[in-house]
């Protein structure tokens, strides 16, 4: 069952909203704290100032004597409580009787308030909260002084009161106010979440994240499962990538080479035409630690600036043995045609002459045969012991008498396994290159024949190869192994030059003479030991 999974889209506008309304709360509660606080303070202490203002006040001590206080204060109470938006202003005697109060039905009621002993005892200001019907009210309390000169004492309180739902309504319009504000920003982070996850979404190639993930997991497995060796570096040439194949390839043990530069890994292979140029660079062969590997690089491009260069490669020791596995399959199947060919041709010949009934001279052809193969047998198999030697004078022994020449193994020749260093390669362009040359040498003659020898006594190995042409003349000896020199034509000429270059590496030796009764000889020494 495949689990559904929210979109890079969804989340992020998910978290932004989530975010901006626990921060529009937290802020939001933490003002309406701090707003609650600091009014309900103020509104404490414009109680008890606007009840100590009042106490002061020489009408109110005039209006107390004359017993006048209902109707010479009364609009002056309501006068102070419009100003200071109060919801009562209280007056008592010093018996707690109520002179005054916005309610005239509680005027000449006693107050039972607990509140009034500390004004009336101790002669103390205070505030006080309490629970009326209306709700909870906050109380300013002041006591009446008089002075007659010689003594002071109190003759009654004056409250002012105020109600705290009025405090919350004016906390309220403030909050709106930030609601508001808060549900533009709301807004706001909505339409740069949706342009943010577009962002991300383009750089992320429209993915999404499982998708990349998965992506991830696949180039992982990928770069196991490869044999050849990969590595990514950026613009400046550090290491992004390096496959294991890689590492083991080019022996290297560590595990830091990330953000290492490409040159403390290949100190000898120059990138700059990829990076500066965008030039893709293929099969180019690399000697690393005595090894031979071929690279390809192919830069990474983006908005036509090369933002970094991936290259693979492999070692040329498999593409080696890859060749000289193909190269004897492919001198076998000369052979093998040439002498399918050459034995077809034979057999022809035989049927003719029993038809004719010329069974002498079938028997004398056939003993022929025999005997010739027997000798190219007894050198070929009992004589010369390496296998890959024996597969290719078989193709060119077939070869050889399909073009009607005569091509001579010498009785002498006797050579065992060549050396290792001596690769299947190297054997077959030497050989095939030398009698392939003189076969194209005598193909004007009338009568054709090449003698092929090779001897493995002593230190060296020496293989000759003779023909009766016309020889090679003395003016072009000095130019028959450059590159591109070929009687044959023009794109020719690389036999020789390959055969030269192959025994050079093998630290050998060649000479060419001419022979004294016409043709040249090839000889080639090439030591055992490196």
């Amino acid at each position: 069952m495949n689990k559904k999974r929210i979109p890079l889209q969804t989340k992020i506008l998910g978290l932004i909203s989530t975010l901006i309304l626990f921060i529009v709360f937290l802020l939001a509660s933490i003002f309406a704290y701090m707003q609650y606080t600091d009014a309900k303070a103020q509104v404490k202490q414009l109680a008890l100032q606007s009840a100590l203002t009042i106490s002061l006040m020489p009408e109110l001590k005039e209006s107390i004597k004359g017993n006048e206080l209902e109707t010479r204060f009364r609009p002056i109470a309501e006068q102070v409580i419009d100003q200071v938006n109060a919801e009562n202003i209280i007056i008592e005697n010093w018996e707690e009787i109520i002179y005054s109060h916005t309610n005239p039905g509680q005027v000449g009621k006693e107050n039972f308030d607990h509140t009034n002993k500390h004004a009336l005892i101790f002669g103390g200001s205070n505030n006080f909260e309490v629970e009326r019907e209306r709700g909870g009210v906050l109380i300013g309390k002041v006591p009446i002084i008089e002075d007659n000169g010689e003594y002071t004492h109190v003759v009654g309180t004056v409250s002012v009161e105020f109600l705290k739902k009025d405090i919350y309504q004016n906390i309220y319009s403030r909050i709106k106010t930030i609601l508001i504000a808060s549900l533009i920003v709301l807004i706001l982070g909505i339409i740069g979440g949706i342009f943010l996850s577009k962002s991300i979404r383009k750089d992320t190639m429209g993915l999404e994240p499982h998708e990349i993930s998965s992506l991830y997991k696949e180039r992982s497995a990928i770069l196991l499962s490869v044999k050849e060796g990969i590595i990514a570096f950026d613009r400046n040439g550090l290491l992004t990538l390096i496959n294991h194949s890689a590492k083991s390839m080019l022996n290297l043990s560590r595990e830091d080479f990330i953000g290492q530069h490409i040159q403390f890994v290949l100190s000898n292979i120059k990138i700059d035409d990829v990076l500066q140029k965008g030039k893709s660079i293929h099969n180019a062969e690399v000697v690393i630690s005595d090894k031979v590997f071929i690279f390809n690089f192919i830069p990474i491009i983006e908005s036509e600036d090369v933002v970094g260069v991936v290259s693979s490669f492999r070692d040329k020791t498999e593409l080696k043995k890859l060749i000289d596995t193909i190269s004897e399959v492919r001198e076998y199947s000369e052979g093998l045609r040439a002498q399918t060919h050459e034995y077809a041709n034979k057999l022809y010949l035989l049927s003719g002459l029993i038809q004719l009934e010329r069974y002498q001279d079938a028997f004398e052809f056939i003993q022929k045969e025999s005997t010739i193969h027997q000798h190219q047998n007894r050198i070929l198999f009992n004589q010369i012991h390496d296998i890959n030697v024996q597969a290719i004078l078989l193709g060119k022994l077939g070869k050889a008498s399909e073009k009607k020449i005569t091509l001579e193994i010498d009785a002498n020749s006797y050579v065992d396994p060549l050396p290792s260093h001596i690769e299947v390669t190297d054997i077959i362009t030497i050989i095939g290159n030398l009698i392939d040359n003189a076969f194209d040498a005598i193909a004007l003659q009338q009568e054709k024949k090449v003698s092929f020898s090779i001897t493995g006594i002593g230190n060296d190995i020496i293989i000759e190869v003779t023909d009766n042409g016309k020889g090679i003349p003395e003016d072009l000896l000095d130019s028959l192994f450059s590159i591109g020199y070929s009687s044959k034509g023009k794109n020719r000429g690389y036999g020789l030059f390959n055969v030269k270059h192959i025994v050079e590496s093998l630290n050998g030796m060649i000479e060419v003479n001419n022979g004294e009764n016409g043709g040249a000889i090839f000889t080639i020494y090439l030591p055992k030991k490196v």
